[in-house]
């Protein structure tokens, strides 16, 4: 995410500074010869960047747009407090609620919610795959309209013209927490996203999953929002499921037209052999869920079975969704 936002930014003449934890990806980076690649069908791009590890960071900064994994946020908001301007602020590019764990370390007042849907992976040291676009929206915590939110709007606008600075940001975060419970389904299976979706014994799970966050949103008081296919209203309380099926077709289209065939959490488990963000973002909807007294089932379910994938008790299977499906039918 960073990687392809920050390349946009520095093409349309930005001054930006990138950072990462990993060293030899900061020197593939620097490099003079290379530098950070974009590759992709949306835009491609070479030459090198200003790129530092965590360690050789000097300065402060008034704006700072935090594109980790959900579950490192703690340990960036930490590691930005003493180089964050006193007047300046941090805008989340992340998934889930990782804004709230942002603003635990920073303070809400330092903190602007980002939500973004396009498709990027790091291919390689220095190497960004984007591989589509995707809505992308940011909003102040509390829906005003500030200074500080339209800078980083005009920012945005250089990587994604569609942008949108919205009143309403959790709307869209809580969108994309219903959508990412496909995702993270799908990470589970091998056949990749559009071909997975497709499978019509499948619809019942779809509704159960995207269905428990929606519950959980309108519990929080939030009405989610769609976007790139994904219609949340189809997977209300009072949907039908031909509603549902339309929407699913959608979002495999969406991806049926881009060249990343998998999820992000697919990536973590079969090419990293990392931990996914499951926690911090399913994790978190059934904790808040069972605040509320709903029962979730299906996040429940597929939660444990990524627990066994990044365990090693499990492998990749695309058996794996209709044995979930049978398990809450029953």
């Amino acid at each position: 995410m960073g990687g392809a936002v920050g390349a946009a930014l520095v093409d349309a003449g930005h001054s930006v500074d990138f950072v990462d934890m990993d060293a030899e990806h900061v020197a593939a980076l620097r490099d003079p010869g290379r530098g950070l690649v974009v590759e992709g069908p949306v835009r491609s791009r070479n030459g090198p960047v200003r790129a530092w590890t965590a360690d050789e960071l000097d300065g402060q900064w008034d704006k700072v747009m935090l594109c980790v994994k959900a579950h490192h946020t703690a340990a960036a908001a930490a590691m930005i407090a003493p180089h964050l301007a006193a007047t300046g602020s941090v805008l989340t590019l992340q998934n889930g609620l990782a804004a709230r764990i942002a603003a635990d370390g920073l303070g809400r007042e330092r903190v602007v919610v980002g939500f973004v849907n396009f498709g990027a992976d790091r291919i390689g040291d220095g190497r960004i795959m984007l591989g589509n676009r995707g809505a992308v929206a940011l909003g102040e915590w509390d829906g005003r309209t500030t200074a500080r939110l339209g800078e980083y709007f005009r920012l945005l606008g250089d990587f994604e013209p569609d942008a949108v600075a919205t009143p309403d940001i959790w709307s869209f975060i809580w969108g994309k927490l219903a959508y990412a419970a496909l995702l993270f389904a799908e990470a589970t299976a091998k056949a990749g996203i559009a071909a997975t979706l497709d499978r019509p014994e499948l619809l019942p799970l779809w509704r159960a999953l995207a269905g428990e966050a929606i519950r959980t949103a309108r519990a929080e008081g939030v009405v989610s929002t769609g976007f790139n296919g994904f219609d949340p209203a189809a997977f209300g309380p009072r949907s039908r499921a031909a509603e549902s099926a339309a929407s699913i077709r959608a979002i495999a289209d969406f991806y049926r037209g881009g060249a990343k065939p998998h999820s992000g959490v697919w990536r973590d488990l079969a090419v990293h052999r990392r931990k996914t963000e499951v926690d911090t973002q399913l994790g978190m909807v059934v904790e808040i869920a069972a605040a509320h007294g709903l029962a979730t089932p299906a996040l429940s379910g597929l939660i444990a079975l990524i627990h066994r994938i990044e365990n090693g008790a499990a492998v990749q299977d695309d058996a794996h969704l209709a044995e979930l499906a049978r398990a809450i039918a029953a």
